[in-house]
């Protein structure tokens, strides 16, 4: 009897349909019999599921990022990141193909291509949404009580003050907590479609405050400042990978395609055009209406890098704008739990061996660790517990983890959006003689600039450390 733990599973790939059938590498050629699992998720909901990973918090300082550059170069950098993110997205599309049928992820195509950085893959995804979800509910905990302040003023009586548990953040992340775990409790993406329709009606009242609000200021809205078409700043450095990291999302694209319905390549690239698309417009529309009101102010102001927090808090338009951020982001924290999840799955998974007859009548024992159809029920609760409740904790005691949750972007955003989809594709593709050889270099080049980015952003926040007076508001 001989056993293979960790043994390579490869697919085929249907060129009508574009679905990846799995087979085992097995003497003989024989395959372990697993069930099939079809998706069943709509073009509609995977769009506005990656649409929502996509569209956070960091939208709120594009209009920083233009400020520190100008309009021209604001609106070419921002298209610029979002066509490199698209284009790391493709790449893993076309790596998950190669995935046992639609049981794709990091871990599947690393055993493929990396396989002793397998489980280091799936550990640096895990702390990369884990620290971002954290960092959703430290944003929760620092606006509500703002929220509640401007809304009871402008439905009660100005002089009045709200009751004093109303205004502690940490009353709003415990409460808003029992909301929050039973959405990150869903298994599949698809699940989530209706929190993230809700996250694109709050993105489209942000977009109709800054176009409303430049054409009608508000009263009390100060001054513009000055308005460049070409104007760098020394602010540049650190907004620039502001807008790189806007575009992050490759964490839920496995997942999108294991559920999209007729997964073809064709549908695929509508998805992830039609998402990265829709995040550059709606970028863009902030960036520009954004600095058009308050130009140079929106870089010298402390609150430039939140662009709402610069509108007169006196108005409840203001003031419901205020809580689709809230929304956005209570949304939005699901989206990074399950991947966190899926990750840390893979990560303490004992695979179970299967058992097959071999051509030579021999007993051989595939571990299918990365085809796993299902968590069992009560590590699927043991896992979101653990993610949920020990970031609950940190949310509630720490105020401010600004410098962490930018080493934690800096290294986990760049390494699974550029430098792992152009490794993976680039060591999966080298030796097929069906792919361009041009697309292989592509997908090479991309894991070079995202080292480029990795090391560059490294190392401007190293500095930041040792030259705090020189920091930047973000």
């Amino acid at each position: 009897m001989v056993q293979k733990y960790g043994a390579v599973l490869t697919t085929t790939t249907d060129a009508t349909v574009g679905d990846s059938e799995s087979s085992a590498l097995l003497a003989g050629g024989a395959a372990p019999s697993v069930q099939q699992k079809e998706g069943h998720a709509s073009m509609l909901s995977c769009v506005s599921n990656l649409t929502n990973t996509i569209m956070g918090s960091g939208m709120l300082t594009f209009p920083l990022a233009m400020a520190s550059s100008g309009i021209i170069p604001g609106i070419l950098t921002c298209i610029f990141s979002g066509c490199v993110g698209a284009f790391g997205l493709y790449l893993l599309s076309l790596s998950a193909r190669r995935a046992p049928h639609r049981s794709s992820s990091f871990f599947a195509i690393a055993q493929l291509t990396f396989p002793q950085a397998a489980i280091f893959v799936d550990a640096a995804i895990a702390i990369k949404c884990f620290g971002v979800s954290i960092s959703y509910l430290i944003i929760i905990k620092s606006l509500m009580p703002n929220v509640v302040e401007s809304l009871y003023h402008d439905l009660t009586s100005p002089n009045t003050n709200p009751p004093a548990w109303a205004l502690s953040g940490r009353n709003w992340i415990t409460l808003i907590m029992f909301i929050l775990v039973p959405l990150a409790s869903f298994r599949r993406l698809d699940s989530l479609r209706h929190a993230s329709y809700v996250v694109l009606f709050s993105v489209v009242y942000l977009l109709a405050i800054v176009i409303i609000c430049y054409f009608n200021p508000l009263e009390g809205t100060a001054p513009a400042g000055d308005i460049h078409l070409i104007h760098f700043t020394p602010n540049f450095i650190s907004t620039f990978p502001v807008q790189v990291f806007a575009f992050t999302c490759a964490q839920n694209l496995f997942p999108i395609f294991n559920e999209l319905k007729t997964n073809s390549q064709q549908r695929m690239n509508i998805v992830i055009g039609t998402s990265i698309g829709s995040a550059i417009m709606v970028y863009e529309v902030i960036a520009l209406f954004g600095y058009l009101t308050f130009g140079s102010n929106a870089s010298n102001c402390f609150v430039g890098a939140n662009i709402i927090a610069m509108y007169p808090s006196t108005s409840i338009f203001i003031a419901i704008g205020q809580l689709a951020i809230v929304l956005l982001i209570t949304f939005s924290y699901p989206l990074q739990v399950q991947p966190c999840r899926n990750c840390l799955d893979k990560i303490f998974h004992v695979g179970t061996p299967i058992k097959v007859s071999s051509s030579d009548n021999d007993d051989e024992i595939v571990d299918e660790d990365h085809a796993v159809t299902d968590m069992s029920p009560f590590k699927h609760t043991l896992l979101t517990a653990a993610i949920t409740g020990f970031g609950f904790l940190i949310a509630y005691f720490v105020d401010d983890l600004q410098m962490v949750l930018s080493f934690v972007g800096t290294t986990g955003s760049t390494t699974i959006s550029f430098i792992l989809p152009g490794l993976l594709f680039w060591k999966i593709s080298r030796d097929d003689p069906s792919m361009s050889r041009t697309l292989n270099k592509a997908a090479l080049a991309l894991a070079g600039y995202g080292c480029c980015v990795f090391v560059f952003c490294s190392g401007y926040n190293i500095y930041r450390i040792f030259n705090p007076s020189e920091n930047l508001s973000n």
